[in-house]
Formats: structure tokens, sequence, C-alpha cells
């Protein structure tokens, strides 16, 4: 079992319960799996950013792998989506927010780690970012939907200015649980304001905007 800082540990586990009950939630009521369905695509959400990041930085095996929490956690947040979705079926907010409460929590860990496998603050903040989209990327892929980093209201955007905020503070000897959850929380009112207003990073000129569907999706 890895020793991860429990901060880093506490928040991974964290994003993984929260993007997993997103995943299951979106196979519930997008994608209409069965039980099995319902809880790969909750561990792929969950999981996915995590797996990628630490092939990336070569922590090999992934923590996902070396570390039972991991699966355990993934797997029970699949289970309480598939156990109690179909009340929340017709529900987009639930989705939403847990989505944009995964993407704070990694983008904050992707880049803590990245910190101290001793890369720089730029790639830090590249494989922050990544971490938190990988496992939405790869759930919207399994559905058949193009990706919400591509066309949804400032995604990436928020997971780098979080990133951000850990590897500056990180390099200042200032990291801890108050920046953790500043970073975290700067991230998520971003994401959740550009949500709420439907604002997007510019596109082409002419091109509709709100990516699938236009903008009736708003």
């Amino acid at each position: 079992m890895n020793a991860e800082p429990p901060l880093l540990l506490a928040l991974d586990l964290a994003g993984t319960f929260a993007f997993g009950l997103n995943g299951a939630l979106t196979a519930v009521r997008a994608a209409r799996l069965d039980i099995v369905g319902v809880v790969t695509l909750g561990m792929v959400t969950a999981l996915g950013g995590g797996i990628i990041r630490d092939i990336l930085i070569d922590s090999l095996p992934p923590a996902t792998f070396s570390d039972w929490r991991y699966l355990a956690v993934a797997a029970a947040s699949g289970l309480v989506a598939y156990g109690f979705g179909r009340r929340l079926e017709r529900l987009a907010g639930p989705i939403i927010v847990l989505d944009a409460v995964g993407l704070s929590l990694f983008a904050v860990t992707g880049a803590s780690k990245a910190l101290d496998f001793r890369l720089g603050i730029g790639q830090a903040i590249i494989l922050g970012a990544i971490t938190a989209v990988g496992g939405g990327t790869l759930r919207d892929v399994l559905i058949r939907r193009i990706p919400t980093v591509l066309y949804s209201e400032l995604y990436a955007i928020p997971a780098l200015i979080a990133a951000a905020i850990t590897a500056v503070t990180v390099r200042t000897g200032v990291y801890g649980i108050p920046a953790a959850i500043g970073a975290a929380t700067a991230c998520f009112v971003v994401r959740m304001v550009g949500v709420r207003f439907g604002l997007n990073a510019p596109g082409l000129p002419g091109a509709q905007d709100g990516g699938p569907g236009g903008a009736d999706r708003r």
C-alpha cells in the first residue's frame, strides 16, 4: 500500500467517490445501463484520471492497483448510485455538482502528486488538469458522447486554475489543508458559474455554442 501524505490521500479518495457517483448516475440517467454497467462506468470515471496521472509520472503500479481503498471507494460509489439513482434520474443537477466536486479535488491532487515527483510547476499544472478531466473524458467516450472537456462551460479552465494555485502554494511552502480547500473551491466556483451562466472559452467565430444540442442544452 502506498504511503501517500494523509491530505493527498483524503482528497484523492473524496474525489474518487464524487467522480464515481457522477459516472454511475450518468449511467443511470443517460445510458440506462444495468448494475454491471453502472458500477463499471462509475469506476472508470472515478479511477481513469488517476491512472493516467500515475502512468505519466511513472508511479507504477498506479495507486488504484496498489491501494485497495481506491477500488473499494469507486465500487461503493457505483453501488450507492445504482441503489438510489432511480430517484435522481430526472435531475441533472446532482450529476453536474458531483462532476464539479470531482474535477476540483482531482485537479488539486494531480498537481500535488506531480510536484511530489519533482516535476516543474508547468508540468504539474498540466498533470493536475489531466487528472481532473481524464475520468470524465473516458466516461463520455464509453457512452458515445462528445467529451465534456471539448465543449462545456469552463471545464478545463477551472481545473487549470486549481492546479496552478496548488502548484504555487506547494512551491512557496504554504500548501496545506486551507490552501488545498481554497484551490478546490476556486475550481468548483468557476465551474458552477460557467454552468449557471452558460459561459464558455472562446470558440470559432460563427460556431454554435453549447456543444451537442447547441443552445438548446441550457
